[in-house]
């Protein structure tokens, strides 16, 4: 059950990228860079009620099965929220959109069967206390499925990483940070891995900051 507490709907705001991430970053560009696939493969399998943090515009949920009951969608920035209303209109699955932040989640404690990360734990101010609030809300054994960008193996790449998070990157990106190390920090939050692999997206093309991705799946421990 939601926990209605007051949560200001302007606690994130990023207006200008917002407008262009809804506009630019759409169900069109998700497949042109295999993206759209990914999210699919990331939601296959899940069940029972679903907590996804930092849903944006909502283009995880027309991957959701059926096998899905409900999914709780948290996005705290007003611009994606709307586009994701419209995103929710047309799932397959019901979706109730709340504001909120993944640092106080407006839950109850060990309510979900799953939670979805992805691609948002770039972004989020507190990645350790977002990971913490997941774990809080998942019942014991339930299962977190992350998608996440985050930093490279390669020393060069990852020195060009380092470097923008500390200049313009987060400014100009809706607070992304891409030096973050998402496996290591869902593994330091004492979530058991069950599987990972490391991709590049898009497969092909020049190489961005945001190419080296993980995705996966991990669970909050059954004697948690």
């Amino acid at each position: 059950m939601l926990q209605r507490r007051r949560v200001s709907r302007d606690t994130v705001h990023h207006p200008v990228f917002a407008r262009f991430y809804a506009r630019c970053c759409g169900p069109a560009a998700d497949e042109r860079a295999g993206v759209a696939a990914l999210r699919k493969q990331l939601l296959t399998g899940s069940m029972g009620r679903v907590i996804e943090v930092g849903a944006g515009s909502g283009l995880n949920f027309a991957h959701y099965p059926r096998t899905v009951s409900e999914v709780v969608a948290i996005e705290p920035e007003a611009t994606l929220r709307a586009a994701a209303r419209k995103a929710a209109a047309h799932a397959g699955v019901p979706v109730d959109l709340v504001p909120g932040v993944a640092e106080a989640l407006p839950v109850k404690s060990e309510a979900f069967d799953a939670a979805v990360a992805s691609l948002v734990l770039c972004s989020v101010r507190d990645v350790r206390r977002s990971l913490a609030e997941l774990r809080r809300v998942l019942r014991p054994g339930g299962e977190l499925r992350f998608f996440e960008h985050g930093r490279a193996a390669g020393r060069g790449l990852a020195a060009a990483q380092w470097s923008l998070d500390r200049t313009v990157w987060p400014l100009l990106m809706g607070g992304c940070h891409t030096w973050r190390d998402p496996l290591a920090e869902i593994r330091a939050a004492g979530f058991e891995v069950v599987h990972a692999r490391r991709l590049r997206v898009p497969e092909r093309g020049p190489t961005l900051p945001t190419s080296p991705v993980v995705m996966g799946m991990a669970r909050r421990p059954i004697d948690d």
